[in-house]
């Protein structure tokens, strides 16, 4: 058998579960799992690879949001990364949901991101622009999976 040039899978893993600092600049003070939020922008806004941390810039606002966006509910917020094959992959454990908000503005993307670690940003997820009227805005999470997992490194 041929060696195989590769990222490997346990090391991906081990990205996610939060195990390599592969630069200088980051100290992990706690063992605990991190907190994420979720923020809704507008159609308008510029919110994609190149976001870095969370910022207000281009976010919705209406009745019952909050800037910022709300947090990820479950205990830990994402469930445990695991594999399949050669891709790592993991998603939060429960929906996203924002409850009873008036949104006149249409928007259209979701960026999640870490509150503990400086509001970095994790990701940009994009839908169909819409708009809502004293209701519940539910994003509701894909099968934690190598083909839909929200976060995949493969």
């Amino acid at each position: 058998m041929a060696n195989t040039q590769a990222l490997t899978t346990s090391f991906k893993i081990e990205l996610l579960n939060g195990h390599h600092a592969l630069g200088t600049s980051v100290v992990r003070g706690a063992t605990t799992a991190d907190s994420f939020k979720a923020a809704l922008y507008l159609t308008t806004a510029t919110i994609n690879a190149s976001t870095t941390a969370y910022t207000a810039t281009g976010e919705v606002s209406g009745t019952n949001y909050v800037a910022g966006g709300v947090d990820l509910t479950g205990s830990p917020d994402w469930i445990a990364p695991g594999s399949s094959g050669t891709t790592a992959f993991s998603t939060p454990t429960a929906n996203i949901v924002y409850t009873n908000v008036t949104l006149a503005t249409a928007f259209d993307a979701v960026l999640i991101y870490n509150s503990t670690q400086s509001n970095k940003a994790v990701s940009v997820h994009t839908f169909g622009a819409q708009t809502i009227t004293a209701g519940t805005l539910t994003l509701t999470q894909p099968t934690n999976d190598a083909t839909t997992g929200l976060i995949r490194l493969a």
